[in-house]
């Protein structure tokens, strides 16, 4: 079996690419080409796992400038050209976009060429990419029920995300702790509103332990805050520009405070932890909102916008639900029972499916 994912740009985008590879290639045998962009993320994590990566040359065309998007309308058929060019050499029996820059570029040079297409959408509404062809491909793996009718033959299959998430056991008694954190480079707005909230912690909380990943820009001013804050008290605090095991993070909170990608939604429901989500204000589309609403109407998440996130709110909001312990638990019930451990597994056996691949001995393929 040959596999060509496209797309990329974040981590969102690139780190269940990886994943929906390393299954392809452990259950098919199959030889896997990336095709990305030179901008994104995929340039270090592609290589990095021992995958080929091709680049075309395209821009973006949501949230820019017009002229930014002038310039990627007269780039985009020139990088349809780039990626034939690609398919034609790399013959693959499957094309899987997973959006991003190269996505749609590929994936509308796939559907041309009649290729099986699939298309891979972790949010609730579907980027710029997957809506341009998504009248087109043969099948999409979805995340939410609710983005299937975005799509001819769409199947829910969930977001892949590592099995150490699945494996959390429920945490019960001890120090209630929170966890906050914004993503890699961490969210400005909610190290803000954590720091001025921390006063009215110590008094609607008392012996909380808050763990906080705040990202590089804010760390020394945080650090500092929460110094005051654990100076008298039974009040407790760790601070990191960066967490490496966030599934041992996960693992060690009764509740988290963090935006709402894709990747991020997908392993709290895989944790099964109930969360606050503050949406990024500026995601594509809103998508962030709109995946933390999706938990919100399930009853395993509370949101609050980034306009209106208060201190004074946001304290109370944390010290109401981890002095709650029922509706954390009816949160983690809720959470849990939208996580999809077989996520990887099932996209890669749809995209076989279209393909028109049997599955092969594990014996037969590595992974990388």
């Amino acid at each position: 079996m040959r596999a060509i994912l496209a797309g990329g740009g974040t981590g969102g985008h690139v780190i269940p690419a990886l994943a929906i590879a390393k299954e392809l290639k452990t259950q098919y045998a199959a030889e896997v080409l990336f095709i990305g962009t030179a901008r994104g993320i995929e340039n270090r994590l592609v290589p990095a796992a021992g995958y080929p990566l091709q680049l075309v040359r395209v821009g973006a065309l949501k949230n820019v400038s017009l002229a930014t998007r002038a310039r990627t309308a007269f780039d985009l058929p020139r990088a349809v050209w780039q990626a034939a060019g690609m398919l034609n050499e790399f013959s693959p029996d499957v094309v899987i976009g997973v959006g991003g820059y190269a996505s749609g570029p590929t994936m509308l040079s796939a559907v041309i060429k009649h290729i099986p297409t699939l298309a891979f959408e972790p949010n609730v509404v579907p980027g710029f990419a997957n809506r341009m062809v998504a009248r087109f491909v043969d099948a999409a793996a979805v995340h939410f029920q609710e983005t299937a009718k975005y799509f001819r033959h769409a199947k829910v299959t969930g977001v892949p995300v590592r099995h150490a998430f699945f494996e959390i056991p429920d945490k019960r008694g001890g120090q209630p702790t929170l966890l906050v954190f914004g993503g890699s480079q961490g969210a400005h707005a909610i190290n803000e509103a954590m720091i001025r909230c921390l006063p009215v912690l110590r008094r609607q909380a008392p012996g909380i332990h808050i763990i906080h990943q705040t990202g590089e820009r804010d760390y020394n001013d945080a650090l500092a805050a929460y110094n005051s804050f654990t100076a008298s008290g039974d009040e407790s605090a760790e601070v990191f520009r960066f967490i490496e095991d966030m599934p041992a993070a996960f693992a060690r909170c009764d509740l988290i405070v963090c935006r709402s990608g894709a990747s991020t939604v997908a392993e709290i429901t895989a944790a099964g932890k109930p969360a606050i989500f503050v949406p990024f204000p500026r995601a594509a589309d809103d998508h962030q909102r709109v995946n933390a609403e999706a938990l919100d109407r399930a009853g395993a998440a509370v949101v609050v916008e980034e306009s209106k996130l208060e201190g004074v709110w946001l304290a109370e909001t944390i010290s109401a639900l981890l002095g709650d312990a029922a509706r954390l638990a009816r949160m983690s019930h809720a959470a849990r029972s939208l996580a999809h451990p077989d996520a990887a597994r099932d996209i890669a056996a749809l995209a076989a499916k279209i393909a028109g691949i049997d599955e092969v001995s594990h014996s037969s393929a590595g992974a990388p």
